[in-house]
């Protein structure tokens, strides 16, 4: 059914997402990593020193000029998410989408503190496709002013000191930024929430919460309607203490879960086994992480989540299934990273980190942006749209089917 009316606008009532009539729901989807933000790994690129969208901006920039740079990224965009996509996430049964995005998508980088001409174009393509499809979309603010992840990461877009901590005048337009977003889009009900930050690793807890919290009241001052989802620190939640007591409404807490990866233990069905099903006391997992979010009356997303990588297909799409049942049973909203994988030879293996990826065959060749000529760059952004994709069918299947598995029987 299309998201189109007030009703279907998601609220937050204690630890539960619902509907404006209070009906709970449970939200299960994927990330469109790599679309509105480059994660050159996902994409087969990412060698010859660039390996983030900051760098490979300032090579098109010195080489072709800005407007053609601003050109090639929309050949890009326009070929990574079709029609065709949306309707193949509808397939695997999503009815949410994280849509991580940079702020220069929507800010004028030439002009800070200003709207770009064609701000509005992706964001509202993106809802449009969603809502008509039943699905809700969480908009991510995946890169901020300055950056905002830590020296080691790459996933705010580029890489080096996070400077939003350091520089007021980046935390100002990160506020702005959220107040032009939440103005836009306050009355759409296809909008399930504001991920307010995405992994914001580059500063301590305190510094977090007290900045979120500023961006939550710029947001508050224009949209009363939509869940602000208030992002956890590498730590925890603990430094935000009770959203309500310190007035705050509407409001839910992100976590990113990672078993098997990131050094959580080992990829296979034992680490998620330990995570899912907790102890026999139901101290550890995600136990411990239910008691927290129920002594908080709080909703949880899960905004990230690796479940099936590299476990075999059958092996890791029954994995999946069992995590996304056992957190719709918790409660939490659920979305996996991600949605859409592409490498040089194609194939899902023994598992990508895609819910499809490139067939294999349906080769993407691995450029020099430094020495590549014009043609060669705006084919590489067309192949995207061009190439073969096929569905990781185990995922699929499991993910809608009427009956569960019991992936851990015999561990």
């Amino acid at each position: 059914m299309p998201i189109t009316q007030a009703v279907q606008m998601i609220h937050a009532q204690g630890a539960k997402w619902v509907t404006a009539d209070g009906t709970e729901i449970h939200l299960k989807g994927a990330n469109l990593g790599n679309w509105l933000i480059n994660e050159f790994w996902m994409m087969g690129q990412g060698a010859n020193g660039i390996d983030t969208q900051c760098r490979l901006e300032a090579v098109l920039d010195k080489r072709f000029g800005y407007a053609e740079r601003d050109r090639l990224f929309k050949v890009f965009r326009d070929n990574w998410m079709k029609p065709a996509d949306w309707d193949q996430l509808a397939q695997f049964g999503v009815n949410v989408v994280r849509l991580p995005f940079i702020h220069t998508l929507v800010e004028d980088e030439q002009h800070p503190g200003s709207l770009r001409a064609d701000a509005w174009h992706y964001l509202d393509d993106a809802i449009a496709q969603a809502e008509r499809r039943g699905i809700y979309v969480i908009l991510d603010l995946h890169g901020a002013a300055g950056g905002q992840a830590g020296e080691k990461e790459q996933h705010d877009g580029c890489t080096g000191p996070a400077e939003l901590w350091t520089t007021p005048a980046y935390q100002d337009r990160t506020v702005w930024l959220w107040q032009q977003v939440a103005a836009r889009y306050k009355d759409r009900p296809a909008v399930a929430g504001y991920s307010l930050l995405n992994e914001p690793w580059g500063t301590d807890p305190a510094t977090l919460a007290a900045f979120i919290g500023k961006v939550y009241t710029a947001v508050r001052a224009v949209d009363p309607n939509h869940v602000a989802i208030l992002p956890g620190h590498s730590s925890g939640i603990g430094a935000y203490g009770d959203p309500a007591a310190k007035g705050m409404t509407n409001v839910a807490f992100e976590m990113h879960f990672y078993p098997g990866l990131f050094g959580w233990g080992s990829i296979g069905p034992a680490v998620h086994r330990d995570w899912l099903l907790c102890n026999a006391a139901r101290t550890t997992g995600v136990c411990e992480w239910d008691k927290r979010i129920q002594g908080l009356e709080t909703p949880l997303l899960v905004g990230e989540t690796q479940p099936w990588a590299s476990m075999g297909l059958e092996t890791g799409a029954q994995v999946t299934r069992a995590t996304f049942d056992t957190y719709a049973r918790l409660g939490w909203a659920t979305t996996a990273w991600a949605y859409k994988y592409a490498s040089n030879a194609g194939g899902h293996g023994t598992g990508t980190w895609g819910m499809v990826t490139n067939a294999a065959g349906d080769t993407i060749p691995a450029l020099d942006f430094n020495t590549a000529s014009l043609a060669d760059i705006e084919n590489l952004f067309r192949r995207y749209g061009a190439v073969r994709y096929e569905p990781h069918r185990p995922l699929r299947d499991w993910m809608t089917s009427s009956n569960a598995p019991d992936p851990f029987a015999g561990l």
